[in-house]
């Protein structure tokens, strides 16, 4: 049934979210922070993998522009700015005292992070066409793990992020079924690719080696999308 792999991420979230928030206040600090490095290193060895799937010259060519543009247009547009603002005002509604910068880092990593890579993409396109939720539900059980140690580090924004992998997974699901004459494996591949260096950028966030705007970069998926079907339509 289309659309079942997203309730069940959506689940998974919501319960590990408060699983972490349970067990954050008597999470030691040392161990909260070896379990973020975890997830960091993981989400950068996923990322490498992603992009590598455009390791062929004309697809690396391709992911430049789509990432240069889609960067630029993210700038323009101030993608993140505008999720930074949005978590400062759920922060307001919802954070308690002593929660704030926490709430906002953690609504925005996490809503960035179950919602930009190749299980997102590739699992809401075949949940949406074939109804096969296989990846998505792989990818809920990661999200779940994740959002335990995210939750107990950076508390309640981790868990509003629930509502973020509803509206982007189920709208890809159900763009899925609208556009899916012209989701080519080459349009897959670019698009898988790109999420890739954005993931990747997420983990050097994550390890605190950087600090990347990942959201402004999110244009060059829609971006990617359309140059591959347009220059390698087979």
């Amino acid at each position: 049934m289309p659309g079942l792999g997203t309730v069940v991420n959506v689940t998974t979230v919501v319960v590990g979210s408060l699983l972490g928030l349970a067990i954050g206040g008597r999470m030691p600090g040392r161990l909260s922070e070896i379990t973020m490095q975890a997830v960091g290193g993981v989400t950068v060895l996923i990322g490498v993998q992603m992009a590598l799937e455009a390791s062929e010259g004309r697809f690396v060519i391709a992911l430049l522009v789509s990432l240069v543009l889609g960067a630029i247009v993210g700038e323009l547009l101030d993608i993140e700015g505008r999720l930074e603002r949005l978590g400062r005002r759920l922060e307001q509604r919802f954070a308690r005292d002593g929660d704030a910068g926490r709430f906002t880092k953690g609504f925005i990593t996490t809503s960035l992070l179950f919602c930009v890579g190749p299980m997102t993409i590739l699992g809401s396109i075949h949940d949406g066409l074939f109804g096969d939720a296989t990846l998505l539900m792989t990818k809920s059980v990661l999200d779940g793990i994740s959002a335990i140690a995210f939750s107990a580090s950076l508390g309640l924004g981790v868990l509003l992020s629930a509502g973020t992998v509803f509206i982007v997974q189920g709208s890809l699901t159900l763009l899925a079924q609208l556009v899916h004459t012209w989701m080519t494996p080459n349009v897959v591949l670019l698009v898988t690719a790109a999420g890739g260096v954005m993931i990747l950028g997420i983990g050097l966030n994550i390890w605190q080696v950087t600090r990347l705007r990942v959201g402004n970069m999110l244009p060059a998926l829609v971006i990617g999308a359309i140059l591959a079907y347009v220059v390698f339509p087979s």
